[in-house]
Formats: C-alpha cells, structure tokens, sequence
C-alpha cells in the first residue's frame, strides 16, 4: 500500500499562484508515474497532468501553459505549480501514483479560485 499525502491547497484570487505538493514514504517512488487530478462539485474527476519515472510531462489543454509538474525523487515528492488561476480551476485536487497494476490516491487538497 502506497499512502500518498497533498498539500498546499487554498483559497486564491484568480490568476493567483499556488503550489501543491505531494509525497509518499514509498522507497520506490522514483519508479512511478505520478499524477495529479481534480474534481469540480457536480463533476467527474478529471486529469490534469502526469510525469513518467523519467520525467516526461503530459497536461490537460485546459492547464497547458499554466500548470508544471516535477518530481524530486530524492524527497519522494510530486509537485504541481499552478499560475494563472481561474475561478473555473476550482476543485478538489488529487495526486496519483501509478506503477502496473497498482494505482494509488492521495485524499485530495481543495483549490479554490475566487473571480
């Protein structure tokens, strides 16, 4: 069992920054591909970006531009910069660690972006 915990979510004016940050005691860390989703009220969960083990990055259109995410595998962390936020960003954010077949959540950190 992989325990992942997030932080850093918030309340935020919009095109405010935020980071959030998510990290895992799992030694073996460095071997998945991490992730971070979010869910908007009413809404299915939905992808937003990924890392592989050696760093390839992949981002939803909707954050391209806007959101970075990193890794420091030394500090068994996943991170996601969020810049430019819009009040349409609001969600609950969850990170994911993925290494077949196991798949792991995190318990979600809530964003909000205030207009």
């Amino acid at each position: 069992q992989v325990q992942l915990v997030e932080s850093g979510g918030g309340l935020v004016q919009a095109g405010g920054s935020l980071r959030l940050s998510c990290t895992t005691s799992r030694r073996t860390f460095s071997s998945y591909a991490m992730g971070w989703f979010r869910q908007a009220p009413g809404k299915e969960r939905a992808f937003v970006a990924t890392i592989s083990w050696n760093s390839n990055t992949y981002y939803a259109d909707s954050v391209k531009g806007r959101f970075t995410i990193s890794r420091d595998n030394a500090k068994n962390t996943v991170y996601l910069q969020m810049n430019s936020l819009k009040p349409e960003d609001t969600a609950v954010y969850y990170c994911n660690a993925a290494l077949y077949p196991d798949n792991y959540w995190g318990q979600g950190t809530q964003v909000t972006v205030s207009s």
